[in-house]
């Protein structure tokens, strides 16, 4: 009987070698070397030689030959759900959704099964972590009853498969991809072979069938998807769906979406009977602000194709320290100190013995450079002691030479603003050409901090 070969997969990245490695050398992590035995040759293709067309596509075809399917996306009944998607489910598309262990993931895979299947759409819903009755008792704890609605508990991939087959769904919900394994792999399942196989294998059918497939992935304790980063790229959509466990609101978020825009954000809150959508997120993160104090700002943040207005808090103390402290939640912390550097040295504030503490009120996180200025602006408000006008919101991008300069959408960020009773923007001066803002707010352009701070503090 011939030796069966085996070798070392390290299971953060896929770097296969034949000797056991304590660091990896593709993404330097370490103890992530897993032993793994090779299959045995069968003749059968690898994991990404599958086709996801016809036989037809399988010759070059001018791109102007190709017709295309205007077929409309399948609509559900959570409108942050399908703004997230891109306006709606795409059919034949496959999609990753990770999140901590009872962020809510499967609540949310079930609530939207209830949806499609009340729609008349056929919903197969394949759980590897749950029995059946265990899926009955959280159906019943959300009141999901529908006979279009069939569940089953599987791990073998080639079993779902022929279940696939045999009942013809228009979607599929598999929960979770870890536990999903391939009896011709022998490695153990949620290894880096057994996902890359599964997941192939999911894709193939997804496009050669036009079924939209859901796919649940575990995250790591760092936050990232669980499994070889080639997962992620095989995917049609990613989604994390974030929250912290001790509060209600969640937030689902697509990192990833041939589909639709990739900075799309979803707010849900977690009640006792399931997920409801927040319709207006900003009255969500405004309700708790404190008036009339120090540090305080709010901010117009993009996010994807909707304005979401934010608080911005700051701190600023003597530090007991010889190196000051900057920390931030929410916000890049490689921002603040080049903030703190600007205010100091274009408008001469002495910041360099300060410890300097920031933070998004509400758990959000914001990303883009429009948030500059409301930065700067509750730092020096902080410093000063002197808050900020509660009627007040502040947009802008901060350059390092001071200059205050434009954004993108302003429009749409300033009727948001108008729309929750905020009297005033300051905004950059080369936004405010070219349009004119809704009645009853006030539009103050800035061309430096320097300006803004004197419009918003008094100096």
């Amino acid at each position: 009987m011939a030796k069966r070969k085996t070798k070392f997969i390290c299971q953060k990245c896929g770097y296969e070698s034949p000797k056991w490695m304590g660091k990896c050398p593709g993404c330097g992590e370490w103890n992530k070397m897993v032993e793994e035995v090779e299959p045995a040759s069968t003749g059968r293709r690898g994991a990404f030689a599958y086709s996801v067309g016809t036989s037809s596509s399988s010759k070059a075809t001018p791109i102007t030959s190709i017709e295309t399917l205007s077929e409309p996306r399948i609509q559900t009944d959570l409108n942050e759900f399908n703004r997230v998607l891109g306006s709606g489910i795409v059919r034949g598309s496959l999609v990753l959704i990770g999140g901590d262990p009872g962020i809510g993931k499967s609540t949310l895979l079930l609530q939207v099964s209830s949806q499609l299947a009340a729609k008349s759409y056929q919903v197969l819903y394949v759980s590897g972590e749950e029995s059946l009755r265990q899926l009955k008792l959280r159906a019943d704890r959300l009141g999901v009853s529908s006979e279009n609605l069939l569940v089953y508990s599987e791990t073998n991939l080639e079993e779902i498969s022929k279940t696939i087959e045999n009942v013809s769904p228009s979607f599929v919900i598999v929960d979770s991809i870890q536990t999903v394994f391939h009896p011709e792999i022998t490695s153990a399942p949620g290894s880096v072979s057994q996902i890359r196989e599964c997941t192939a294998e999911l894709m193939r059918i997804a496009k050669s069938k036009g079924i939209a497939i859901f796919i649940v992935g575990h995250v790591t304790k760092e936050g990232s998807i669980a499994g070889p980063r080639i997962l992620e790229h095989m995917v049609d959509t990613v989604l994390y769906f974030e929250g912290e466990r001790h509060h209600t609101y969640r937030i689902l978020r697509a990192v990833k979406n041939r589909f639709g825009s990739t900075n799309e954000m979803g707010i849900f809150e977690m009640k006792e009977f399931g997920l409801e959508e927040v319709e207006n997120p900003s009255e969500i993160f405004l309700e708790e602000r404190s008036q009339g104090a120090a540090g305080s700002t709010v901010v117009a943040s993009m996010e994807g194709t909707r304005p979401v207005l934010v608080e911005i808090q700051a701190l600023i103390s003597p530090s007991s320290f010889g190196i000051p402290r900057r920390m931030a939640t929410g916000i890049d912390h490689n921002r603040v100190p080049l903030l703190m550097a600007v205010l100091e040295k274009r408008v001469g504030m002495l910041l360099q013995n300060q410890d300097a503490y920031l933070k998004v009120a509400g758990g959000i996180k914001l990303d883009e450079p429009a948030i500059d200025l409301a930065i700067a602006i509750s730092i020096a408000s902080s410093f000063r002691g002197k808050p900020t006008r509660p009627t007040d919101c502040i947009i802008g991008e901060v350059g390092l030479t001071g200059e205050v300069r434009r954004v993108s959408r302003i429009e749409q960020r300033v009727q948001e603003a108008a729309k929750l009773g905020f009297e005033r923007v300051i905004l950059p001066q080369n936004n405010l050409g070219g349009w004119q803002g809704p009645k009853g707010i006030e539009l103050v352009g800035v061309s430096s901090v320097s300006q803004a701070l004197q419009v918003t503090l008094g100096g």
